[in-house]
């Protein structure tokens, strides 16, 4: 029986004339750390974008747990067990912290229309439900002194903390990481890299992420995957790849 959490076969996607990502292929196995590289517009936000249902792939086939997710909007997808980031921040700004993970939780409500409006026990027992489940998401990632705050109150690195850990409140199978470290100072950068070792460790949950800070990336990733111009341009141990000649042009150029 295949581990695969996910595969993605011959993934295209075409805007027009312009082929943004051409005969993409990635297995990622259960419990998995990779990361996904490249300069920029390189086609790496249009990956995640393609597997959480946000655009609907030109040709080839996405699969979670062996299941063909194409076609699937991203709110079933989330249902299916894909959570992500974004390389912008978009929290739920002017709720409490606490909330922000009651809204992610609400995908397992259970409650009829009829219950909510007239407060029932069934919708009040669902309700402690979400927020047990919250407050507990909160102490391991070491937030519960947050629960009542604004999300917009929290600094820069508690907000994507935050982030991180409302897409854990939707119960994932696979994480997907949009630039976690975008913006981040290197102490905050040290501490991300310790909530996603958390994830993976505590939780055991497959993480693809996005990420242009190199000591991140060196520091958790079990793999990389380089694109370039919408393809794979290598693929390997993390330390191989970033002394790879064609992965340094690609980034930096080609030289004299």
């Amino acid at each position: 029986m295949s581990n695969h959490v996910l595969t993605c076969n011959n993934v295209g996607i075409r805007f027009g004339g312009l082929q943004a990502v051409q005969d993409f292929n990635l297995q990622i196995e259960d419990g998995e750390l990779i990361g996904l590289i490249g300069p920029n517009g390189a086609g790496k936000t249009t990956v995640f974008n393609l597997i959480t249902g946000v655009y609907e792939p030109t040709e080839g086939e996405i699969l979670l747990a062996g299941t063909n997710i194409i076609g699937k909007m991203p709110h079933q997808i989330v249902r299916y067990g894909i959570a992500r980031t974004f390389q912008n921040i978009r929290l739920f700004d002017h709720l409490s912290v606490l909330d922000n993970l009651k809204v992610a939780a609400n995908k397992d409500m259970r409650y009829s229309i009829f219950s909510g409006m007239f407060r029932l026990g069934n919708f009040w027992r669902e309700e402690d439900e979400i927020k047990d489940k919250a407050i507990e998401i909160l102490d391991i990632f070491g937030m519960s002194k947050h629960a009542n705050k604004l999300a917009r109150s929290l600094p820069y690195g508690e907000q994507r903390k935050l982030e991180i850990a409302r897409a854990m409140a939707t119960d994932p199978k696979l994480l997907l990481l949009d630039e976690p470290a975008a913006g981040m100072n290197p102490t905050e950068t040290d501490e991300l890299m310790d909530t996603i070792m958390l994830i993976r460790n505590e939780f055991g949950i497959t993480t693809l992420l996005i990420e242009h800070d190199m000591r991140l990336v060196l520091g958790i990733c079990e793999r990389l995957m380089v694109l370039n111009y919408g393809k794979v341009l290598a693929e390997g141990n993390p330390h191989d790849i970033v002394n790879d000649q064609s992965v340094i042009e690609a980034y930096l150029g080609k030289g004299e």
